[in-house]
């Protein structure tokens, strides 16, 4: 792998079920590096009317989907299996194994945990959200060709209003588990 390669830089749109009550753009760049992938989303909009969570303690935290919450879901191709990984503006992250759709595999979890995994780094303007998260190799599926990603979002309004993010939303509804969100094929940065 080479030591630092930009491969993408994309906007998420909106689910058309939850548009944003300000007007917002969301971007992502993703980029391999050594030792993973590396993530950088930018919220760029009146940043001030939403809800940003707090700086905390940089912990592996369950919920942080309930609030503002970067996201991303990696599974190898053909495979049922995958990973979700939520990073907080408030430095705090989870990292998820699950066997199929919604099934989660808590024996896996406990089996092979991804620990230590570096804390997002958030910086905040009143125009611009940006939250910069790494993937480390022993936090993605092991696959022998092609990794499928998609790379997702939750955000929350001063009002409680929130929105969900995606590079592809294949239903009527928000669901960031459903494989067809994973529109995103990387080479194996394991191969």
């Amino acid at each position: 792998m080479n030591a630092s390669l930009d491969l993408l830089r994309t906007q998420l749109r909106h689910h058309p079920a939850t548009p944003p009550g300000t007007p917002l753009s969301l971007t992502v760049e993703l980029r391999t590096q050594g030792d993973g992938l590396r993530l950088r989303y930018t919220l760029s909009g009146h940043t001030a009317a939403l809800c940003i969570p707090a700086p905390a303690a940089p912990t592996p935290t369950d919920g942080l989907w309930r609030h503002t919450c970067f996201e991303a879901f990696v599974a190898a191709t053909g495979e049922a299996a995958y990973r979700e990984f939520n990073f907080s503006p408030s430095s705090q992250w989870a990292a998820y194994r699950f066997s199929a759709e919604r099934e989660r595999d808590t024996a896996a979890e406990a089996r092979e945990p991804v620990l230590p995994m570096p804390p997002p780094a958030a910086q905040a303007t009143p125009r611009a959200l940006t939250l910069t998260a790494r993937l480390p190799l022993n936090a993605l599926p092991r696959s022998a060709s092609v990794l499928d990603i998609g790379l997702c979002a939750v955000i929350e309004e001063r009002d409680g209003r929130l929105s969900y993010w995606a590079l592809h939303h294949p239903g009527a509804r928000p669901d960031f588990h459903h494989p067809d969100g994973r529109t995103l094929r990387l080479a194996s940065p394991l191969i």
